[in-house]
């Protein structure tokens, strides 16, 4: 009994270390200095697949090959009795034809930790969203992560100076350097993350759309009280960017870009988790001056002639000009 005692003291020395975590029987054998076949090695898949799992200290993974889940145990949590925290302000982009602030931002409600997901077609303002996002956010000292910026050098890109030097209406440095960070990164993005500030990733690309999922879940998890602006790719008429349903899982807004006739783009509001009105489902439209501004930027609606197919009785629409939709006011 002493030894099974001291046996049983080694197992729960090393779950301890590994909450979270799948473990394997070999992984016990090693730490506990166990030969296999052995008594001891009998007594540690007794504990392991008995009163360890019975007590959900551990989780077989069912497929019978010796791997546990090592649970990490939940305590309660007290809701009353506790201040509340306020929504985060973060100022979106501007129309410069009026220089007033999107339309539907003040009823946008964001809280810490959350994400913006910006999903549109290739060359169709994600880029723009996310300096735009950038530079009026730029006294909260945003980091910039992602491709779109930085050169296989490490190098800032002349398409990204350019664009900054065109963005004269925002001051980018504060006489000593930087105002913002920018961080060369193209994969590994939740490891890059800084905690409690504005994290802006344009753009992220994976091979295997489905795990956009994961990875947005990854970023949240390391923002504490910041909030993270990413940009994926998105196909023509697409409600998703690319990886699907999955890309709205970790999502809290979401903003969807189309091509819109020849020069203007559609903006649609996807997934909204909190708003003061009912927002899902919106459609605007705006132009881009100079690559880098907004202009105007305005509500729009399915045109009521076509129901936003564009065409009526085999021929183009009049009244939307073939596109869909037609000013709201």
């Amino acid at each position: 009994m002493p030894e099974n005692i001291r046996l049983i003291d080694k197992i729960t020395e090393y779950l301890d270390t590994a909450r979270g975590r799948n473990v394997s029987l070999k992984d016990m054998r090693e730490y506990c200095k166990v030969e296999p076949g052995s008594k001891d090695d009998l007594n540690i898949r007794k504990q392991m697949s008995g009163r360890l799992t019975q007590d959900k200290i551990v989780k077989p993974s069912g497929r019978n090959d010796g791997i546990y889940k090592v649970i990490i145990r939940a305590k309660p949590v007290q809701v009353f009795g506790r201040g509340r925290r306020h929504p985060v302000e973060l100022i979106f982009p501007r129309d410069f034809n009026t220089m007033i602030e999107m339309a539907f931002a003040k009823d946008v409600v964001l809280r810490e930790g959350d994400l913006i997901l910006i999903s549109g077609q290739s060359n169709y303002g994600k880029t723009l969203f996310c300096l735009n996002f950038c530079g009026e956010n730029i006294d909260a000292n945003p980091v910039l992560l992602g491709n779109e910026y930085t050169t296989v050098d490490d190098e800032p890109s002349s398409r990204f100076l350019n664009r900054l030097d065109k963005m004269d209406w925002v001051i980018w440095d504060n006489g000593t350097g930087d105002k913002f960070t920018l961080l060369p990164v193209r994969e590994d993005y939740a490891e890059h993350i800084v905690k409690d500030k504005l994290n802006i990733i344009d753009w992220i690309n994976l091979d295997e759309h489905y795990m956009i999922s994961r990875v947005m879940e990854g970023i949240k998890k390391e923002l504490g009280k910041g909030i993270a602006i990413i940009a994926i790719q998105k196909a023509a008429g697409s409600e998703s960017g690319r990886g699907g349903q999955f890309t709205k899982d970790f999502a809290d807004l979401e903003i969807l870009l189309d091509k819109y006739g020849e020069d203007e783009v559609l903006l649609t509001l996807g997934k909204v988790k909190e708003a003061n009105r009912r927002l899902t489902g919106k459609t605007y439209v705006f132009g881009i001056k100079e690559g880098v501004k907004i202009i105007s930027f305005r509500e729009v609606k399915k045109c009521p002639n076509c129901f936003g197919k564009g065409w009526r009785m085999g021929h183009p629409c009049d009244e939307c000009n073939q596109r869909g939709y037609v000013n709201s006011i």
